[in-house]
């Protein structure tokens, strides 16, 4: 096991660890959670004997082999399937003696049957899947790691480390540079592996999936928490909770949350989404208090104008140069349009972001916006466009020169920017504080639509919630390109999928998604396979299992919408039930807007808040009853067509 023993750290004049102890057992899988800054990366680096202790100890079984995963991002000429290869040193060295045996027929044949022992043989398709399962294409295998991208040769860092046949994995932050299917992948993957593990990542969704236990560095100590992410935040809540710890702000974060609720489900449409965005929201205003010391607490500004129609989309098609990646899009941009992209790696969902962001001309079609469009976009290498010579400040400087210096010293503290470090040039500024940067520069021009394409990459756990809720409460139009589920589960109505060069609404949720890429793959791996020839049958008939006739699918589509004729009937007439319930509480709320209420004793008021309560509480009851007879007639419709 792992053990750490009154352990004291320190780096410079920064006191990291001081006599902190931790103990891993060996299969377990834990997550590594702290601010920036608070000695995560250290950690990893004494476990891997490349830091050591000032006090305490430090046991690691000396015969176990360690896996990590190299943030550098250094040149090489090898090709990525050898790269690796290397991963796997135990093979490496073997092939290394069989190339150099210079002994007898016997010992060689000991060393070959080494190999078949170590699974040496199938160790080339190993890294295959590994590389295949990361996003890499096919004919990527053999291209020079020198010719990918910094973000590219960090997903064969991460494929190398998998490769390795590992006692102990340590990974810092692997899916900052996946896309969501890869996230998933490799989310799979490392459940499936046997020995421990330890994650720092900011991805709540995917240490909720794969951790059993939270270790939180927090005032240099290493505190252990039993459970998932999500467990180690209701456990930090009630504790915080209990101290009562800056209780006002909570209180306001709570009311933030419960606004995003009030207002989601007025518009609710799909049943499975709503439930599934309720639970999630409910969830959110109970752990509020885990976050209570988070050092962000920002807002987008509301915006100056807010049309109903912000971009039409009429048959355009989309790609680099005459090429088209996507074809044939027609959609509009609403004012209360808040949507997240799926699809496959290179599927084309960063080519429509550009495309409407209008940094990358259109290859036929028309996009009409509107005269008061004011697009924040957020671009995967938007840090990259940040003048490293220039502070926090003057960015903000040089975008309102008007604005003067405390306006703008406050507005960059809820960024974290705190006194003087406003003013420091941002060179040697972290990753996450570039990403933070820039997006208080988009926050600072007031956007009415948030076109947002990977906007978490670099950004901890509190600023990633602090994003959530700020995309919460904004008022604009959004459209996410994200792998952080939980930031997509959390902000968003619906969802579009990018796929065989067309953009289509995705009816389910994240987990149907899921289930999608499930099927793809089953079905790629059915058609590679089965021969061609077998599906070239004499003259192209239809086989036997072909579909119904026109006819005959028109009179199954009829058969079941009958059976759902109850349903339908009921969800319409609940909802003749909540619009005027909807309205009356949006005339209350207006009318508890009034200053004037709160000047003295009322009767008025008392009656107002009295009359929003029952209204609430109506509302909130045929609210539940929509959402009981969506489920209820999904679920039938479900079963009338086998689904079940």
């Amino acid at each position: 096991m792992i053990q750490l023993q009154s352990v004291s750290l320190q780096r410079g004049n920064l006191h990291l660890l001081e006599l902190a102890d931790l103990t891993i057992y060996p299969g377990q899988k834990w997550g590594l959670v702290g601010a920036n800054g608070s000695g995560k990366s250290s950690l990893f680096k004494l476990l891997l004997g490349e830091l050591h202790e000032d006090a305490g100890q430090v046991q690691v079984p000396k015969q176990w082999q360690i896996g990590h995963m190299a943030q550098e991002t250094g040149h090489s000429s090898r090709c990525a399937i050898d790269y690796v290869l290397d991963g796997d040193q135990p093979l490496r060295d073997l092939e290394q003696r069989i190339a150099t045996h210079s002994g007898d027929g016997e010992s060689l044949a000991a060393l070959y049957q080494e190999m078949e022992n170590i699974d040496g043989y199938t160790a080339k398709a190993r890294a295959e899947r590994l590389i295949h399962g990361l996003g890499f294409k096919d004919s990527d295998s053999n291209r020079g790691v020198n010719e990918f991208s910094g973000g590219w040769r960090i997903r064969l860092n991460l494929a190398q480390a998998l490769m390795c046949r590992s006692d102990l994995l340590l990974l810092d932050e692997p899916t900052n540079h996946l896309d969501l299917d890869a996230t998933i992948w490799l989310e799979q993957w490392l459940n499936q592996y046997e020995g421990t593990l330890l994650i720092i990542s900011h991805d709540r969704d995917f240490l909720d999936n794969l951790a059993e236990g939270i270790i939180h560095v927090e005032q240099r100590k290493l505190i252990s928490y039993n459970g998932n992410y999500s467990s180690f935040e209701n456990q930090r809540a009630e504790r915080l909770a209990q101290q009562a710890i800056e209780f006002s702000k909570q209180q306001t974060r709570v009311a933030e949350i419960e606004d995003f609720v009030r207002r989601f489900r007025a518009k609710a449409t799909k049943a499975k989404q709503a439930q599934s965005r309720l639970k999630e929201l409910e969830r959110m205003k109970k752990i509020a208090p885990a976050h209570v010391d988070s050092p962000f607490s920002f807002r987008f500004p509301a915006p100056e104008r807010m049309p109903q129609t912000l971009i039409t989309l009429d048959d355009i098609d989309i790609g680099y140069g005459d090429t088209a990646l996507v074809k044939k899009i027609n959609l509009s941009i609403l004012g209360s349009t808040r949507v997240g992209l799926l699809g496959h790696n290179g599927a084309g969902k960063t080519t429509l972001v550009k495309s409407l962001a209008e940094t990358l001309p259109l290859v036929s079609g028309e996009l009409t916006k509107s005269v008061h469009l004011r697009c924040g976009y957020f671009a995967q290498h938007q840090v990259e466009a940040l003048d490293m010579q220039a502070s926090c400040a003057l960015h903000i400087q040089r975008i309102s020169p008007k604005a003067s210096e405390q306006e703008i010293r406050n507005f960059l503290g809820s960024f974290g920017f705190q006194g003087e470090r406003a003013f420091e040039c941002i060179q040697h500024f972290s990753g996450g504080e570039k990403a933070r940067l820039a997006l208080a520069i988009l926050a600072w021009q007031k956007p009415n639509f948030l076109l947002l394409d990977e906007p978490t990459n670099h950004l901890d756990l509190e600023m990633r919630h602090a994003l959530t809720l700020a995309i919460q409460a904004f008022e604009g139009a959004v459209i996410i390109v994200s792998h952080d589920r939980h930031l997509l589960r959390s902000t968003l109505d619906e969802y579009w999928l990018v796929d065989a060069g067309k953009v289509t609404e995705f009816e389910g949720d994240l987990e149907d998604y899921q289930h999608w890429l499930s099927k793809q793959q089953t079905d790629d791996n059915a058609a590679t396979a089965i021969p061609s020839s077998d599906t070239n049958t004499a003259g192209n008939a239809e086989s036997s299992d072909s579909k119904r006739d026109k006819k005959e699918q028109r009179q199954y589509e009829a058969q079941i919408r009958a059976q759902l004729t109850p349903f339908s009937k009921k969800i319409k007439s609940i909802e003749n039930k909540m619009q005027p319930l909807q309205k009356k509480l949006g005339e209350l709320e207006t009318a508890l807007a009034d200053p004037e209420l709160y000047a003295g004793a009322s009767t008025q008021l008392t009656t107002l808040l009295a009359d929003q309560r029952a209204t609430k509480a109506a509302l909130e009851e045929l609210e539940m009853e929509w959402l009981e007879q969506n489920e209820a007639m999904e679920n039938k419709e479900a079963e009338l067509r086998g689904e079940n």
